[in-house]
């Protein structure tokens, strides 16, 4: 039940491309951000495999990608030689100061927020950015991780607890790891307590994909995006 353990797995469900959500969801609105903002260097914190930070590189900026999990630090290396990768985790990073700051889905992997938050809020130049995607706190606070298919009636998406700050065990394809769920609230106030000025947010829809697939995530999002800057 840790990253350590499922590296491999998570390695084997993004494949070359990505999971559904990432592909079909957030990384056209993701890059168009990055695109608007045009950075030189930007810090990927909690890059995985290193998947974003070679879809920006192939846009010609000079990404650093940190990660505590070593052997998603070893594939990602593998597969963007000419990457800078570390292990680390975003509480006890120490890293130089960057135009943008991302965290895509990172931001439920870290247990302690507000020390996570004070790294990363340290590492963006003034004048700089944060961008984040996260999934939604009704999302983590769902009852048996989705949807319930009952013999009767409708599918439904039930969630329970939605305010109490908790830790959960998260399983599908052979990953076994702890999410952290938290309400919106916390995130919001969190980073507005340390200074950011939100500039941007969205719920995006899932635009590909199988039909049925899409119509089924655009019923229940399980993104947003915010844009932050640092003053």
């Amino acid at each position: 039940m840790s990253w350590d353990a499922s590296a491999q797995a998570w390695i084997d469900v993004q494949g070359a491309d990505g999971d559904f959500g990432r592909r079909h969801v957030l990384d056209a609105p993701m890059l168009a951000l990055v695109d608007g903002l045009a950075p030189i260097t930007v810090l990927d914190v909690g890059c995985g495999e290193g998947r974003f930070c070679r879809l920006l590189g192939q846009r010609g900026i000079a990404t650093t990608g940190i990660d505590p999990t070593a052997a998603l630090i070893e594939r990602a290396r593998a597969l963007h030689p000419a990457g800078d990768y570390r292990v680390a985790s975003a509480e006890a990073m120490t890293v130089g100061q960057f135009d943008l700051v991302v965290c895509y889905l990172s931001l439920i992997d870290m247990p302690d927020l507000d020390a996570a938050l004070a790294r990363i809020v340290a590492a963006i130049r003034p004048g700089g950015h944060l961008l984040i995607a996260n999934l939604t706190s009704f999302n983590t606070a769902a009852v048996h991780l989705g949807w319930v298919k009952p013999l009767l009636g409708e599918p439904s998406f039930p969630i329970d607890h939605y305010l109490e700050e908790r830790a959960r065990r998260t399983v599908w394809a052979g990953i076994d790891i702890i999410n952290h769920h938290r309400p919106l609230k916390r995130y919001m106030q969190a980073l507005l307590g340390t200074g950011l000025v939100l500039t941007h947010f969205d719920e995006p829809p899932a635009t590909g994909g199988p039909a049925d697939k899409r119509e089924r995530y655009n019923r229940v999002p399980n993104f947003h995006i915010m844009l932050w800057q640092r003053p």
